[in-house]
This record gives structure tokens, C-alpha cells and sequence, in this order.
């Protein structure tokens, strides 16, 4: 049986100031010219390669290694940014172990895979730290597009549409644009305000005006977006958090990941932060580890995942999932939470049963037992997609809670794209939500100067 876990467990300053500084160091630092050298010559260059195959956004990544390899990195830098202009944020956070790098020939011939992250990295902190934009703008076309999200999906349309000639305006409901690369992934990934500089390394291209502070659905509507616009694309992210659906849940302690991670990737000073001795985090995805990782790293004693499923099913990459195991996190799998006890007014047990799979595939209850004593529990079982944003509106159509789009990411309002999380069958992958941005940039552009879509 779980101890008792009581609310002075939760405090700030655990650590010296200088932990907190190589807790959230850079987690992977920037190779030097050597290293990018050595690492860029292990590339067979292949003909038809896996590698680009399973980048979302077709990067030609033979090219541009080759292209580092001959010591051309601004050559290197426009390549990538040509098929993806969050090109430096992606080799920060991108799944690479299960993208590119998962089907690269090296891994064939019994070696490890290039390290192509790393290698995109290079080329492209290396070009912005140049000042200069690998595009120029084209003379302007005279029409005006509305992009609803300063996340990925809307960033990359709106430079693409700018790129264009497009006047763009980018509606954006928080004080700062990034969506969840500014608010939802680990520190670590991206320090020195990384998000923030990609997103101004945007903006330069010009013809893109940004208003922050300016929510859906909260004196920004879509109707009045369509009439004033000639186009408008939605990259709204999905601004609701799943729920366990169990008693207690507004117990004093049981908080949103999601949240917590934005408050931590805005704090100025991580010492001021409050995280408990003994924190349990449920959720198997990117957000659960984040969220791990990040309160073991804030001085937490005791950080446990319990996901309901077993490893191979778990949304987070099994690099993810040793990341956190070699930060001292604990991951129980096949365990589902039935009661959240309060004591002495804030979450002090988590009562879970053991699960298992039945021979249709169906999950159950075995009905074993146990507790886990814990004084705060971080929700991070998926998002929602808030359609209410349309209230009193003509909506785009939904399909199982998302918009549905098609091929070219056009909703069913004919002057309407969408694309990100917000879309039906989209990734919470920044990578692929500039993807949906980019295919959408050329079917409005397309609409716009012909007509057709």
C-alpha cells in the first residue's frame, strides 16, 4: 500500500542554480565542421532513397549531406529549406529514429543509421545565423489571405503564400507565435529561445503581418475571415486536453501536461517552479515523456509513467522511452488508473488495475490491483479539437471530432484549408504539420491565381 503523501511535498528551489542549468542544457549540442564532415561521409548517397521517402516533407536529404560533405552548408541550408522552412526546429525535435533515419541502407549493412538530425542541424543553425532568407519574395499578387494559427501548419502556409506574393495576416491567440514548438515540447529540445528565432527567421521573408492576442471564435470569427479575405487557412491545433473520466479529477494536484510544460517553457527562472517528490504521469505519447523527463529534471525523486498498454504500443519512440529511463523515470505499462484518493485536500493515491488483451484485441481489466502514492499526477492522455470555435459560424465539416480535408487540405468551404493536428488524420508532428501547411500554400495559391483548386 502507498504512504501518505501530503501537500508540503510540493516545493520550489530543489535544486542548486546550476543544476537547473545543465538540466536543460542543450540535449543534443551542435556538431562542429569535423564532426558534420566525418558523419556526412558514412552516407552511401543513394538513388532512390528510403531516407526521403519517409520524410513528410521529401527533403532531398542525399543532396544536402552531399552537399555539407563538399563543405557547401549554405547549399545544404536552401535544400532543406526549400521542402521545409522549420528545417531547424524539425532536426530538434522530429521522430528521426522513426523517419529517416529508421530506413537508412546503414542500418542494412549492421551499422547505425547516418545521423541525419544532426547533420540538418548544422546546415541549417548555420544559415540562420547568416541573417539572410534562402527565399525572395514575388512581386505582389494583390490578394490577401487570412492564416488562423501561428503554429506550424499556419507559419509554413504563411511563408509559402508570401513567398508567392500573397499578403498574409496571421490571426494568433497567444502572446507568442510557435504554437507547440514555443509551448509544448521538452526545453531541453530547443534552448535559447530557438522557437522564437525560427519564427522571426520567417517573418523576414516580409509580406507577413502577425496579430497575437486574436482567438477563434472570440471576437474572430470565420465568417467575417472569409468575407474580408480571399482565402484563410485554419491551423488550429486542438486546444482541449482528454480527461480520465474518473472521480477526483479537479483534486488539488491532478493537472493537465500540457499546461504545466507551457508554464515550464515560459518561466524565466526554473527554480520558481513547484513540482511534488512523487509524480506519476499517464499517458504513453511524446507528452507524457516530456512532462517526465522535465519534473525529474526539476528535482522530483520519484517520476512514474503508467501507460495502459504495453512498449510497443506506446505513442512515444522507444528513444523517447530510454531517454526517460536514463533520467531515472520508472514506465509501468499494461495498468490503467480506476481512483484518484485525495489527502488532506490535494491528490495523495492512484489506484490502477492491471490490464491486458483479450483475443479480439479489446482491452480489459484483469481486476489486480495496486497503488501508487503520488502528490501531483500529470494528465497526458491526448488532445481534443475545440469545434466550438465556429459557434454561430458556417463550419468546415468534421470528421470523428476533426476538420475533414482533402489531399490538398481543403475543407468543405470552398475557400477554406486547414491542416495540422486540427485535421482529420493529422500528426502531432511538427514535421508533418509543415507539410500540411506547405500543400495547402500551393492549392490556395492555385485558386487564387486561377481560379481552379
Amino acid at each position: 500500500m502507498a504512504n501518505n503523501s501530503t501537500a508540503s511535498d510540493i516545493s520550489t528551489h530543489r535544486l542548486e542554480q546550476h543544476e537547473y542549468e545543465n538540466n536543460f542544457s542543450d540535449i543534443h549540442p551542435l556538431l562542429d565542421g569535423y564532426q558534420a564532415s566525418v558523419e556526412a561521409s558514412r552516407c552511401y548517397f543513394c538513388h532512390d532513397a528510403p531516407c526521403v521517402v519517409a520524410c513528410p516533407t521529401s527533403i532531398d536529404i542525399p543532396l544536402f549531406i552531399r552537399q555539407i560533405a563538399s563543405t557547401n552548408n549554405t547549399g545544404a541550408a536552401k535544400t532543406i529549406f526549400q521542402q521545409n522552412i522549420m528545417g531547424g526546429m524539425c532536426a530538434r525535435v522530429c521522430p528521426t529514429e522513426t523517419l529517416c533515419e529508421e530506413v537508412c541502407v546503414r542500418n542494412e549493412a549492421g551499422g547505425k543509421p547516418v545521423k541525419i538530425g544532426f547533420l540538418q542541424r548544422f546546415a541549417t543553425d548555420g544559415y540562420m545565423e547568416t541573417g539572410d532568407h534562402p527565399f525572395q519574395r514575388a512581386s505582389s499578387t494583390g490578394k490577401k489571405v487570412a492564416v488562423v494559427g501561428a503554429g506550424p501548419a499556419g507559419m509554413a502556409c504563411a511563408h509559402r503564400l508570401s513567398a508567392l506574393g500573397h499578403d498574409i495576416t496571421i490571426f494568433e491567440g497567444r502572446a507568442k507565435s510557435g504554437g507547440l514548438n514555443e509551448y509544448g515540447i521538452a526545453s531541453y529540445k530547443a534552448v535559447d529561445d530557438f522557437a522564437q528565432k525560427e519564427i522571426d527567421f520567417i517573418l523576414s521573408i516580409g509580406g507577413i503581418e502577425l496579430k497575437t492576442g486574436s482567438y477563434l471564435g472570440q471576437g474572430l470569427d470565420l465568417d467575417t475571415l472569409r468575407s474580408d479575405y480571399d482565402a484563410v487557412f485554419l491551423g488550429l491545433g486542438q486546444g482541449g486536453s482528454n480527461n480520465l473520466r474518473l472521480d477526483g479529477e479537479d483534486t488539488d494536484g491532478v493537472i493537465n501536461a500540457i499546461d504545466y510544460i507551457a508554464q515550464l517553457r515560459q518561466a524565466d527562472d526554473l527554480s520558481q517552479l513547484s513540482v511534488g517528490r512523487r509524480i506519476i504521469v499517464i499517458g504513453g505519447g511524446m507528452t507524457a515523456i516530456d512532462v517526465a523527463v522535465q519534473t525529474k529534471l526539476l528535482g522530483a525523486e520519484e517520476v512514474t509513467i503508467v501507460y495502459r498498454r504495453g512498449i510497443s504500443q506506446m505513442g512515444a519512440s522507444k528513444y523517447e522511452q530510454d531517454l526517460a529511463q536514463t533520467n531515472g523515470v520508472n514506465i509501468v505499462y499494461w495498468a490503467m488508473p480506476v481512483e484518484l484518493v485525495e489527502q488532506d485536500g490535494r491528490i495523495g493515491v492512484v489506484r490502477f488495475e492491471r490490464t491486458s488483451l483479450d483475443n479480439d484485441g479489446k482491452l480489459n481489466s484483469t481486476g489486480d490491483g495496486f497503488d501508487l502514492a503520488s502528490d501531483m499526477v500529470f494528465k497526458a492522455i491526448g488532445q481534443v479539437f475545440l469545434s466550438d470555435v465556429f459557434a454561430k459560424n458556417q463550419a468546415p465539416e468534421l470528421t470523428r471530432g476533426r476538420i475533414r480535408v482533402d489531399d490538398n487540405r481543403q475543407t468543405s468551404l470552398g475557400d477554406v484549408w486547414a491542416g495540422g493536428d486540427c485535421i482529420d488524420g493529422g500528426d502531432d508532428l511538427t514535421v508533418a504539420a509543415v507539410e500540411d501547411g506547405k500543400v495547402a500554400a500551393m492549392a490556395i495559391d492555385k485558386f487564387l491565381t486561377s481560379g481552379e483548386v
